[in-house]
């Protein structure tokens, strides 16, 4: 149903006929669809998830952090995700909540007291995470000065191609390069 023919609906009977009713509520109607497309828009920026460009752009200005108007939307999203996510004091789950924003899988955080030091291993994802350098500044911002910081990577290795019973031939069908063997897994 049109949004003009539920706009007859509310009319009085005798206007069903009319012609210039009818061409008023078309109008109307029209107008109607562009104001709930509009609204609809505008409610989707209210969720960092849902939020598109522009929406973004206000985030990053609320945030008080520079815009990343070029950067793919879910590295923005990941980004702001994290900076509403490290206001507070800084504990082991706060750097990993922050980190498996940036990473979308498991990432592990070990304190390493004695050394002044904790490790942020990322697990889940093999390899490099796209956007490591915006982690690390999201961490840099959140971690006490005192404290430093290393990034541990998992990739795939040659014993796991051993127990997963994967022969030379087999890789050689899939067609991998070296970098996608890295972070190669059996499905």
């Amino acid at each position: 149903m049109s949004n003009a023919e539920r706009i007859m609906q509310y009319l009085p009977h005798y206007y069903q006929g009319s012609r210039v009713i009818r061409a008023i509520a078309e109008a109307q109607g029209s107008e109607v669809g562009v104001f709930w497309t509009t609204l609809d828009d505008i409610l989707k920026q209210f969720y960092v998830e849902t939020a598109s460009d522009w929406g973004l752009d206000l985030w990053e200005q609320m945030l008080d952090l520079t815009s990343f108007s070029g950067k793919p939307l879910d590295q923005r999203r990941s980004r702001i995700i994290s900076k509403i996510r490290g206001m507070g004091t800084v504990t082991v789950s706060l750097v990993k909540n922050v980190a498996e924003s940036y990473v979308y899988g498991t990432v592990e955080v070990a304190e390493n007291p004695a050394a002044y030091s904790f490790t942020v291993k990322f697990v889940d994802p093999r390899g490099i995470p796209p956007n490591l350098d915006d982690l690390r500044a999201a961490i840099e911002e959140i971690k006490p000065a005192h404290l430093a910081v290393q990034y541990e990577f998992t990739y795939t290795v040659w014993g796991e191609l051993f127990n997963w019973e994967v022969t030379w031939g087999d890789l050689n069908a899939m067609e991998l390069t070296w970098e996608d063997l890295t972070t190669w897994r059996p499905v």
